[in-house]
């Protein structure tokens, strides 16, 4: 028991100092693998605690990591390893499991194991069918949904609850195949199950995304008819259909609604509508914008940088680009190195030699590996 409490103490002792573990970069392909088995080991030793099993956060950081390396015999041994153990007749703990296969892409294992759960005397209710269906659209087999939504009700009795629409409907959203969303929310509705803002939105996603504006229009006037409330997430898939579009004169009219309702505007909304800017090249509405945004303490991310950056680059405004690379080292926040080299670049370009050393020096502060050209 001792040493079962050791392994334990050791694996989280691993979690803890670092959440995106890794093997030192000179580490040999044998050492590495040495690591992770070491690692697989202690796993399946702290599985014989009770309250060890309780802890989904660790079964999913162990599968995250074991992905990255594309250990996949790895994730089928410690989760088969599960088998062990009398968790396995609990329904949420084995669609955890299920879950877990689809995250690391294997729908094939998910679908085994949700096959399997009888024999293991675990219940199997529409819960774990979801589990199975979301699997599905993380493996992106999406091939299986129309299968398993066909195939599943008549077989197990199962009644489909929103939770399960709403993940066919998103299944369906990533494919690109919006009839076939849209046929299975019409089914929703047949079946007396009422649409959540979740799947409202889900579908504006779908359809706004993919230029389809006026069908994006249709959902909504129907989401407004079922009385749910459109929340941010509804304004800024449509905010993003806008600036698609370049309509940027209604997209501040969204705005001015969404203001209306008291709801605040966040990252996706001002990165929507300064991308809406840049797309029709007016740099001064895209910069004012990302002032709006700072005067009311919303922290820019990667997107933002991305777009905004290389824009001002490009347009000779070197000078606000330098303000938002010494912004980004001040607040530690998160940009893709290759866009700040962009801005060493123009200085250099522009001959002004001390200020891209000077960027480089503060770049390379903060790990981001920047170069004089």
């Amino acid at each position: 028991m001792i040493k079962s409490s050791s392994a334990c103490g050791r694996l989280h002792g691993i979690f803890k100092r670092s959440p995106s573990f890794r093997p030192p970069a000179t580490a040999t392909a044998t050492k590495k693998r040495g690591t992770l088995e070491k690692m697989v080991s202690r796993f399946k030793k702290c599985s014989e605690s009770s309250s060890f099993r309780s802890r989904y956060d660790i079964y999913a950081i162990t599968v995250k990591r074991l992905i990255k390396y594309n250990r996949l015999s790895m994730i089928n041994e410690i989760l088969d390893h599960q088998k062990n153990f009398p968790d396995m007749t609990n329904e949420t703990f084995t669609a955890h499991l299920i879950y877990l296969y689809g995250k690391a892409g294997m729908f094939d294992d998910a679908r085994k194991l949700f096959d399997e759960m009888p024999d293991l005397k675990c219940p199997r209710t529409v819960f774990s069918f979801n589990a199975l269906l979301l699997a599905c659209i993380n493996a992106r087999r999406f091939d299986e949904i129309k299968k398993l939504l066909a195939d599943f009700r008549p077989e197990l009795g199962i009644t489909f609850d929103v939770v399960s629409y709403s993940i066919a409907i998103n299944g369906f959203c990533k494919m690109g195949d919006l009839v076939s969303a849209e046929m299975v929310f019409d089914e929703m509705i047949k079946s007396d199950v009422e649409p959540n803002l979740i799947t409202f939105n889900t579908l504006l996603n779908g359809f706004y995304l993919n230029g389809k504006f006026a069908d994006g229009e249709r959902i909504w006037s129907r989401m407004v008819e079922m009385n749910v409330v459109p929340d941010v997430r509804s304004y800024n898939a449509k905010l993003h259909a806008l600036a698609l579009e370049n309509r940027m004169k209604e997209a501040i009219e969204v705005v001015e609604e969404m203001r209306d309702k008291g709801l605040e505007l966040d990252v996706f909304s001002f990165n929507a509508l300064i991308r809406g800017f840049l797309n029709g090249e007016d740099l001064k509405e895209a910069k004012q914008w990302y002032g709006e945004m700072r005067r009311h303490g919303c922290e820019p991310n990667r997107v933002t940088f991305q777009f905004l950056i290389p824009f001002l680059c490009e347009k000779g405004d070197v000078g606000f680009a330098v303000e938002i690379c010494e912004e980004i080292f001040d607040k530690k926040w998160h940009a893709r190195a290759e866009v700040l080299q962009l801005v060493v670049n123009r200085l250099v370009m522009e001959a002004k030699i001390q200020d891209a050393e000077k960027l480089v020096q503060d770049g390379n502060k903060h790990k981001y590996e920047l170069l004089m050209p």
